[in-house]
């Protein structure tokens, strides 16, 4: 008995010290949960978020309530509250207003044709067709080369004096496609949808591959032609890449800066398409007003929270 009851007591005092109080180590045992060695490799991850993302948007957050301002190193000024002041000056603004505007023409022109054109090439190229990984190494070559050389490209190709007005002839539009203010903004996102499309061909692949071929036997003895399988088989097998793309998509799409800055000239002509990334940067460092580029992008964040939270409700409903 006094045998059990000592037993007992020694369970009782472990990870305590003498006083009764935590030890040492079942403080860290607290800290570092019940797999240590997990969170030791998740801990460099969560140091860089709250260093590149958490901390730059709590501190955007505060410059947009703030009559913030560039100064020197080391300079102590006074910097005041000024409520939503910058926010109303920002929603107050024709070019700010226009340049998210812009960036909704995008996003509708974008995402529907990166879903549709990365599904069906990445059905396509999943199929046993002859040069297959030459097609699949030829559609992901853009996404991964500088952004400058592909641009030099695209300004030979829409140029006013382009390969393509040269192809079209009488056909070509007046004014050309770049300094057009309805053409400027839909070439953009053409081009951007094509520089893009390998990185999301590359995640239909990898989902294709999880659709079990017995669905594709069974509807070919249903009777379903190659279409009919494709929408009855393949489309809902590949829905949470879809809700993936939608959402990777749409993000990359609102954060949209060197395309229009590269290709336009820095938004043109006449702001038609200027993204609201490149307006805040003209605004905040350009212009050096921090405190409304920060309100800019404030706004930003919410209306792609939104966004995503919309596109999660409803793109993506039938993956719970």
């Amino acid at each position: 008995m006094s045998l059990m009851r000592s037993t007992s007591a020694g369970r009782r005092s472990v990870g305590r010290s003498p006083g009764g109080r935590p030890s040492v180590g079942s403080l860290f045992g607290r800290i570092l949960g019940n797999q240590p060695i997990g969170t030791a490799f998740v801990t460099p991850y969560l140091v860089f978020l709250a260093a590149i993302f958490a901390y730059p948007l709590g501190f955007a957050v505060y410059m947009s309530f703030h009559d913030y301002f560039f100064t020197a190193p080391g300079a102590i000024v006074d910097r005041p509250f000024v409520g939503f002041a910058n926010y109303t000056a920002v929603l107050s603004d024709p070019a700010v207003r226009r340049a998210f505007g812009n960036v909704g023409i995008f996003l509708l022109i974008n995402v529907p044709l990166t879903v549709v054109l990365s599904l069906v090439l990445a059905n396509a190229l999943n199929a046993a067709i002859r040069w297959r990984t030459f097609f699949r190494v030829s559609y992901y070559v853009p996404y991964v080369a500088a952004s400058v050389a592909v641009v030099g490209v695209w300004l030979f190709l829409f140029n006013s004096n382009g390969l393509v007005n040269s192809v079209l002839g009488p056909l070509a539009p007046d004014p050309s496609w770049l300094v057009s203010s309805k053409l400027a903004m839909p070439t953009v996102a053409i081009y951007v949808t094509w520089k893009q499309l390998g990185f999301f061909i590359l995640l239909y692949l990898a989902a294709l591959q999880n659709v079990s071929k017995d669905l594709y036997e069974a509807a070919s003895v249903d009777g379903a032609g190659r279409w009919k399988s494709f929408w009855s088989v393949t489309v809902p097998g590949v829905r949470p890449a879809t809700t993936l793309v939608v959402l990777l998509a749409t993000v990359t799409g609102a954060n949209l800066f060197t395309e229009p800055y590269l290709l336009t000239g820095g938004g043109g002509p006449d702001g038609a398409s200027a993204s609201p990334v490149l307006v805040m940067y003209q605004r905040g460092i350009e212009q050096g007003n921090p405190d409304v580029g920060s309100a800019i992008g404030v706004l930003l964040v919410i209306g792609v929270l939104l966004l995503a939270l919309l596109e999660r409700r409803f793109v993506g409903r039938e993956d719970r």
